[in-house]
This record gives C-alpha cells, structure tokens and sequence, in this order.
C-alpha cells in the first residue's frame, strides 16, 4: 500500500503541528545533572486532537536530575516491575533471566532462568509485570519469544528458595501472538481495571496490523487468565486496539487514560493516546495522516530522534525512552493532547534508553540498552537510574 505521510509544517482547521525537539545546537531549556538541554529546534509534531482539561496542567519546561546509577554491569535488560516491597524485577531479554535488583545497594539477585525463551533478534524474554493480587499469589507474568510464537506466561516467585531457584514452573496463559526478528513488541501491564494489557508487533509483515484476527500489531487486552476481558471493543476478542507497527511502551495517566508508544518505519514515531476500538493506521498511515477512518498520533518524531520504547506517567508528563534517539522525552499533557512541546533530557549521555517505570511522585526508573546488539557496550552498560523529574 501508498503510505500517507504528514508533511514537516501543516497548519489547517482541524489541527496544529508545532515543531520541537532538541538538537546539537542545544536551545535554551532546562538541563539535567547529564547536562543535557530541554527543548530546542528540533522536529517532533504535536497533533491537536481534543480532550479535557485537567484540573491543572504541568509546566511548558521541565527537568530531569539523575540521582544516581543503582547498578550497572546489566545485560540486555528489557522488562522492569518496582516491587512493593522494595526492589526491582529486571528481565534479560538474551538470558532469558529474571534477576533482583536492590534499589538501595544496586546488589542482584537472579530470581532463575524462564525455560522456553528463543532470543533471536528482537525477540527473547520481553516485558514483565506484576499480579495485581501479588501481594497475596506473588505472581510475575512475562511475554517472552519461543521458537514458535511471542507468548505470555505467569510464574510463582519464591524469595525464600535460593538464589537462581526462586521461579516456579511458568504457566501459558496466553500464546499464538506471531514472532519475527523484528518488531515482536513485548510490553506488558495491569491496567486500573486489573487487566492485562500487551503490546504486539506485527513482525515485519505489514499486512497483520489491519487484520484483526490477527493478534499482530495491536494493543491486547485480557483478564489475568488470559482471556477476552469484558467490555473488548471486538466478541469473543483479545484485540483492543490496531492499526499497529511495533508497540513497546505503555502507561495510564491521573485520569485512567492508556497511552502508548509505537514505533515508525523510515519517517515517524508516535505517542499515541488509545482508544478501544479504534484504528491507528499503519501501513496505509505512518504519523500523523490526517485520515479520518485511522487515529492520529498525539506527538510523532522523526525516527532518528526516537524510536521509542518504554514509557511512563509522572508529574503530568508522559516520559518516553529512546533507543536510537538516545534521550528521554518530556511530553506534558493537557487532557488528551500535549499541553506544550516535547523536551529532550539525557541526550548521547546514556546511549540508548530501554525502559522507564515511575517510582512514586517525582522519581523514576530508567534502564539503558547498550548491550542489544545496536548499542556499544563499555564496562558498566547497561545500567539503571533513579531520576528525579518535574
């Protein structure tokens, strides 16, 4: 199919592209303790789609802090569950590990080895998360590539066993999501209804995003046993949203709201604010078409400025973590739109960036990704942060 592609500037009645970003020549913005500027010329475009308004709406600028590296020497980290407890689950998406992070000391703890995991290229042990009762079944779910599929599975974790033995035998709960070297997506979180929410790729076959009896390039909604959640847009469905590339991030906002992130093609990355039901266009849209049957983006990048995986909801900002981009973005929201344009914090200074997880009022998580395979990996990558934003 004709991709439709949104022009660099487009001004018309029923919507506003503002450009921003952040560029080496650093324009005037906030800097972070990585000493990296906020925003500047850069070229991401906010689409003007309306919504409400929240009670208050964060500051145009913004910052980020980093407080410190907590540990370092990770490999290939890809999933990450905060404990309630304390600690941090982190998965190994080329081990195929689950190890135990201590968030004060940066000491790890391997939890033991998934069996089943087939890392190939993209693909290995992806996003990880917690039951919602984890409190009283300790259950980690995860959605890990096989040999034959991307797969969800839920896992018993026993502290109290030792060391490299602490996970139970895993349970497929869900399976048949297609795989491929590229674009296996692998998120996975309990939403605010307690269901399970995943994010799929549609594996370098363009034609699965539109099928919706395909299970690839879609966002996935499910009870925590796997099966069609109530009030699915689809009967007797799991798909709750498509129109997909590659989805590797997402989060909810104060009013419930699901965003995600989603990988481009050659042209453009997007933020996008889901709806169930709805269409996101790719392959016949890639960013913001200005079709009326495909929902635009909120913000889209140019790729070299994103291609964007994990995010997560602080401070009224959707964070974003980029892997080619090498950079967090700041994205403000005012209802469902972005109240100003996106900041750029941490450029070139971590490489690429992986996974971001809120960790309780202004502080966050952030992993970086240096060891999979498109990064250069030095002693001490990859690692994970605690930053502090506004």
């Amino acid at each position: 199919m004709v991709q439709v592609r949104a022009v660099t500037v487009v001004l018309a009645t029923t919507a506003l592209l503002v450009t921003a970003g952040c560029s080496s020549g650093g324009g005037p913005g906030p800097t972070g303790a990585g000493g990296s500027s906020g925003s500047g010329s850069g070229t991401s475009q906010m689409s003007s789609a309306p919504g409400a308004t929240p009670a208050a709406t964060p500051p145009a600028k913004g910052s980020v802090k980093v407080l410190r590296t907590v540990t370092e020497d990770l490999d290939t980290p890809w999933g990450l569950a905060p404990l309630p407890g304390g600690g941090l689950l982190v998965s190994s998406r080329d081990k195929g590990t689950i190890t135990r992070i201590d968030e004060k000391t940066g000491a790890k703890t391997v939890l033991g080895e998934v069996p089943g995991v087939a890392p190939a290229g993209e693909g290995g042990l992806l996003g990880i998360a917690l039951s919602p009762d984890y409190a009283s079944d300790h259950m980690v779910y995860a959605y890990l590539t096989t040999a034959s599929d991307n797969r969800i599975v839920r896992m018993l974790y026993d502290a109290r066993r030792p060391a490299g033995d602490q996970l139970g035998a895993p349970d497929t709960i869900f399976k048949g999501i297609p795989k491929g070297v590229i674009h296996n997506g692998g998120r996975i979180a309990f939403g605010p209804d307690r269901m399970l929410y995943a994010g799929t790729g549609e594996t370098g076959d363009r034609g699965l995003a539109q099928d919706r009896k395909s299970l690839g390039g879609k966002i996935l909604r499910m009870t925590p046993e796997g099966e069609p959640a109530p009030g699915n847009p689809f009967p007797d469905s799991v798909v709750y949203s498509y129109g997909h590339r590659n989805v590797q991030g997402l989060a909810w906002d104060d009013k419930q709201r699901l965003w995600a992130s989603e990988f481009g093609q050659d042209t453009w990355d997007e933020l996008n604010q889901i709806k169930p039901g709805d269409n996101y266009g790719w392959p016949v849209v890639e960013g913001i078409g200005h079709e009326p049957k495909y929902h635009d983006p909120v913000v889209q990048w140019h790729t070299d400025e994103a291609s964007p995986s994990g995010i997560a909801y602080a401070e009224g900002s959707i964070w974003m973590a980029a892997l080619r981009g090498q950079r967090l973005w700041r994205i403000p929201l005012d209802g469902t739109k972005a109240s100003a344009p996106p900041e750029a914090f941490l450029k070139d200074k971590y490489g690429r960036l992986r996974t971001v997880v809120a960790a309780g009022g202004d502080k966050l998580w952030l992993t970086t990704s240096e060891t999979d395979g498109r990064g250069t990996p030095v002693k001490g990558d990859d690692r994970l942060l605690e930053l502090e934003v506004k």
